[in-house]
C-alpha cells in the first residue's frame, strides 16, 4: 500500500517523528511518501491508500501549513485510511493527568477539535513530545519559556545540546506506527 506522511513543524521535531513513523511503516511493507507541507504542495492525494498528518504544536495550534492540508483534502479523507498525530510539548501537567478544567490546554483536545472542524475520521491518533529548542525561539518566546527549564529538569529530562530538550519517547512513536500498520493491514 502506498503511504503519504504529510507534516508541519515549527522547529523540527515533527520532521524527525515523521521520518521514524515512514521507517516502521517501510519495514512493513509499506511505501512511503514523507513531506514537509511548508516547502512542498501535495495537489493530489488519489495514490495513497493511507494519508498520515503531522504537525507541531505551540499554544494549543497546529502548524498553519498542516491544517491548510487537512483543509484542503477534507472531503478525500473519507475515502481513505487517515492517521493523525501531534508533536508537541507535552505539559507536565498533562503527565499529572491535570485536564481542562484545570486550565490545561492538552494535546488531546487540540486534535480532537481539529478532527471536529474538519469532520474527519482518523483511524488513530498520536500524541507525542516534541523538542523545545531554545536556540531557535525568539527573545520573548525564550523568556515566557524559560520558567520550564527547571521543571523539565526535575522530570529527568535533560538537554540533548545547550538548549535543546528532546521530549519524544521513540518507543512509543514506533510502537504507535506499528499498530497503525497492524491496523491498515
Amino acid at each position: 500500500m502506498k503511504a503519504l506522511i504529510a507534516y508541519g513543524t515549527r522547529y523540527g521535531a515533527t520532521a524527525g517523528t515523521s521520518e521514524e513513523i515512514g521507517k516502521i511503516l517501510r519495514e512493513k511493507g509499506f511505501d512511503v511518501k514523507i513531506v514537509n507541507v511548508r516547502e512542498e504542495k501535495i495537489k493530489d492525494i488519489s495514490e495513497y491508500g493511507l494519508i498520515v498528518v503531522g504537525s507541531g504544536m505551540r499554544m494549543g495550534k497546529w502548524v498553519s501549513e498542516a491544517e491548510d492540508f487537512l483543509k484542503r483534502f477534507q472531503k478525500e479523507f473519507i475515502q481513505k485510511k487517515l492517521a493523525l498525530f501531534v508533536s508537541s510539548m507535552i505539559t507536565v501537567a498533562e503527565r499529572e493527568g491535570k485536564t481542562e478544567e484545570d486550565g490545561v490546554c492538552s494535546s488531546r483536545k487540540v486534535a480532537e477539535d481539529i478532527v471536529a472542524e474538519y469532520g474527519l475520521k482518523p483511524i488513530t491518533m498520536g500524541l507525542f513530545g516534541g523538542v523545545i529548542n531554545y536556540n531557535k525561539m525568539g527573545f520573548f518566546e525564550r523568556k515566557t519559556m524559560g520558567f520550564l527549564k527547571p521543571q523539565l529538569e526535575k522530570d529527568g529530562f535533560k538537554e540533548t545540546e545547550p538548549g535543546v530538550y528532546d521530549l519524544r519517547d521513540w518507543d512509543e512513536i514506533r510502537n504507535w506506527a506499528k499498530e497503525l500498520a497492524e491496523k491498515v493491514s
